[in-house]
Parts: structure tokens; C-alpha cells; sequence
């Protein structure tokens, strides 16, 4: 009998408890990277954020280091609505909407300050909105650099990447952006990178500074070309079934703290490209500036792959057409 009442008064305590903070709406944010890296540090001020504003009504739990599973899996969570917010990179979100594909297109930003006025804008929050009808929302762009080149020895000119073996994304984009430069394009999970660099597999990689240095490529990889031939951003996404339970205060609650937090990553990713530079040169990677214009000649010929799509070559025709029109003070200004 006593067994009885003691479990009964743990459940009414509980039931109670529960009570209590039923106005209170937990978020769960899971993502693959590091507690170190700008987008954490971005999360991390958007789950504080969030709960200043709404006055602890709203808190985010974040799980990083894909402990809640690969970018892949993380959206299938999502659309299930088992999971409520992730980040993942653009390139990800190519399998879930055809329009994300843009943002591989090599050179289809002049530079920073043109993808930052194209993600803030119009296109970019248009293309936020893309993934709703698959019960994917999403609420901002955050930066993830440009993708250059490093090998084991020096690429001024594309005519240099010849002969080279050049690890990519699984990416038809990418493959034929490094075949338009006259490498050939090889396949290789990131985890099995580096073993592939040092055994020879592939001759050479291409990604942002800190994925490079952060890797230890560049043990193996001692030259570093900065021809920044794509900016793929990461996107931040809210599960639709998530979203729908917020009423119109906590949706504007939220919309701010995102707004803020590309802000902060923003400037935390600059401060992390900056670093990774200086401890590659300490390392003695040789960084090389070359004349982009011949890598952008060269890959002129893969806009033709989306020439007679419907949804992307309008698309591509936009962003060219976009116009720097004034100095946005919450970004990071480009070097």
C-alpha cells in the first residue's frame, strides 16, 4: 500500500511539475560541428537570445557534433518533426529542393558583399522559403567561406590542376566545374580525406580556411590557392511542425534572435578565416593569391548543365543581375 502512494505522489509531483512549465516550448537544434566553430558559437547566442526575449518561454537545446546524426538524417528528423532545428550546407539541401543546386555554380558571387546582399535579400529569403511544401522552414543564411583549392604542389592557373586528382563533394556541379579546369574530379568522403591526400588517391582538395587548417590537410597539402571558385553557404532550418506551434509573438521572438546570430557568426567566421590563415602560414603552407579571371573563363561552360532548367536559370540570370546598392553595417565587409 505504501509502494502504492509513494508512486502515486511521484506521479502527481511530475503531472504537477508539468504543469507548472507548460508554457514553456523546448526546442531541440542538433548540427555536426564542433563547439569551436562560428556556427555553434552563432547557435549558442540564438538559444540565449531567444530565451531573453520570450523571457524563458522559449529554450533551445543544442546537440553538436552530429550526435543526433549526419545533415542527411538530420533533415529526415525534421520533416518527421522528431527533431526541430539543424543546420546543414547548402549543398545538402540540393537533395530536398532542386533550387539549392545555384549555390554550387562556380563564381555565381562576384564576392562577399554580393552573396550577403543576395542571401539577405529578396532571393535569398525566397529561397528560404523553398523548402516549406517539404516541411523544411528556412530561417537564415549562415557564412561558410569559399572553397579553394590546396594541393601538394602549387596552382596558379587552372591549366595546373591538369593531371591532378581533386577531391569534391558528391556534386554533379562540382565534378564538372573541376573537369571544366581540367582536373579530374574524385569523390571522397570528408573522414576518409585526409588517409586519401597522404596515400596519394587524390593529389589535392578544395574547401575554406578553417575546414583546411581545422583537418590537417595541410600535413600533407603544403600549397593553398585562394581562388575562391564557390561560396556554398550553411543554412539554419526549422522543422514546419515546430514552427506551427509557435503562436505569432514566439515566431517574431525567433525571427529576431536568428536575425542577430548572423551577425554574430558572421563576424565569429571572419575571425576564424583570419586565424586559420595565419596558423597555415606558421605551418609553412604556402598561400597563393593568382588572378581569378582565368578559373572563371574556364568554368564559364558549366552554367550550359542548367541552361534549360526553369527553376534555376531564372535564378542564375537574378543573382548576376543583383546590384550591390549600399554598405550593410551588420555584415562582415570582405577583405
Amino acid at each position: 500500500m505504501k509502494k502504492i502512494i509513494a508512486i502515486t505522489t511521484l506521479a502527481i509531483s511530475i503531472l504537477t511539475g508539468c504543469g507548472l512549465k507548460s508554457d514553456v516550448k523546448v526546442l531541440k537544434l542538433g548540427h555536426n560541428l564542433d563547439t569551436k566553430h562560428s556556427v555553434h558559437i552563432a547557435m549558442e547566442f540564438l538559444a540565449k537570445r531567444v530565451a531573453e526575449l520570450s523571457d524563458g518561454k522559449i529554450q533551445i537545446e543544442i546537440y553538436p557534433g552530429g550526435v543526433l546524426g549526419s545533415e542527411r538524417e538530420s533533415l529526415e528528423l525534421l520533416q518527421l518533426g522528431s527533431l526541430d532545428l539543424t543546420k546543414v550546407s547548402t549543398a545538402t539541401m540540393e537533395g530536398f529542393v532542386e533550387e539549392y543546386k545555384i549555390f554550387g555554380l562556380p563564381y555565381i558571387f562576384r564576392d562577399k558583399a554580393h552573396a550577403f546582399t543576395v542571401l539577405d535579400g529578396p532571393i535569398g529569403k525566397a529561397m528560404l522559403a523553398k523548402g516549406e511544401q517539404y516541411w523544411l522552414r528556412g530561417l537564415c543564411f549562415y557564412d561558410a567561406g569559399a572553397r579553394s583549392f590546396y594541393a601538394s604542389k602549387p596552382i596558379n592557373t587552372p591549366a595546373d590542376l591538369a593531371g591532378l586528382k581533386i577531391r569534391v563533394m558528391q556534386s554533379i556541379t562540382a565534378v564538372e566545374m573541376i573537369k571544366a579546369m581540367g582536373g579530374s574530379a574524385t569523390p571522397v568522403s570528408w573522414g576518409e580525406l585526409y588517409t586519401a591526400l597522404q596515400s596519394k588517391v587524390v593529389d589535392g582538395a578544395e574547401n575554406n580556411p578553417p575546414s583546411f587548417y581545422l583537418s590537417h590537410h595541410y600535413e600533407v597539402c603544403h600549397y593553398y590557392t585562394l581562388n575562391e571558385h564557390t561560396m556554398i553557404p550553411d543554412v539554419l532550418l526549422m522543422s514546419t511542425h515546430a514552427w506551427k506551434k509557435l503562436n505569432e509573438q514566439e515566431r517574431k521572438w525567433m525571427d529576431q534572435a536568428v536575425k542577430e546570430s548572423v551577425v554574430v557568426q558572421r563576424k565569429e567566421w571572419q575571425k576564424s578565416e583570419d586565424e586559420s590563415l595565419a596558423a597555415l602560414k606558421k605551418n609553412g603552407v604556402e598561400i597563393i593569391i593568382p588572378d581569378k579571371k582565368p578559373f572563371m573563363e574556364a568554368v564559364k561552360g558549366v552554367y550550359d548543365i542548367y541552361r534549360n532548367n526553369d527553376k534555376i536559370y531564372p535564378l542564375i540570370e537574378q543573382i548576376r543581375n543583383t546590384q550591390v546598392t549600399e554598405v550593410d553595417t551588420t555584415t562582415v565587409q570582405p577583405n
